[in-house]
């Protein structure tokens, strides 16, 4: 299996930006049947090392999450990401 973490920091740091951004990416999971798991989170401590919302998704392999990476699905919902993220931040691991 392999774990895809995205940490977001949105450039309009609003509940209604967290909340509308959280929206658009469980949309992956239903367009996309690559993903075995998605997870959304908000997040609510303040600190200048935070970021504003995490992804975590599973694949079954590495050739799934580069499936993942170029399905039209996610590929529109990046253009969105790109209108209203700053910054963001990856990991990727087996386990």
């Amino acid at each position: 299996m392999v774990k895809h973490i995205v940490f977001f920091k949105l450039k309009e740091k609003t509940p209604e930006q967290a909340e509308a951004l959280k929206e658009k990416l469980l949309s992956l999971k239903k367009e996309i049947d690559l993903i075995r798991n998605l997870e959304v989170g908000i997040n609510f401590k303040e600190s200048e090392r935070a970021y504003d919302v995490a992804l975590l998704t599973d694949f079954d392999d590495e050739e799934a999450l580069a499936a993942y990476a170029t399905h039209p699905w996610h590929l529109k919902v990046i253009e969105y990401i790109k209108n209203v993220v700053s910054d963001s931040k990856v990991v990727d691991f087996k386990y």
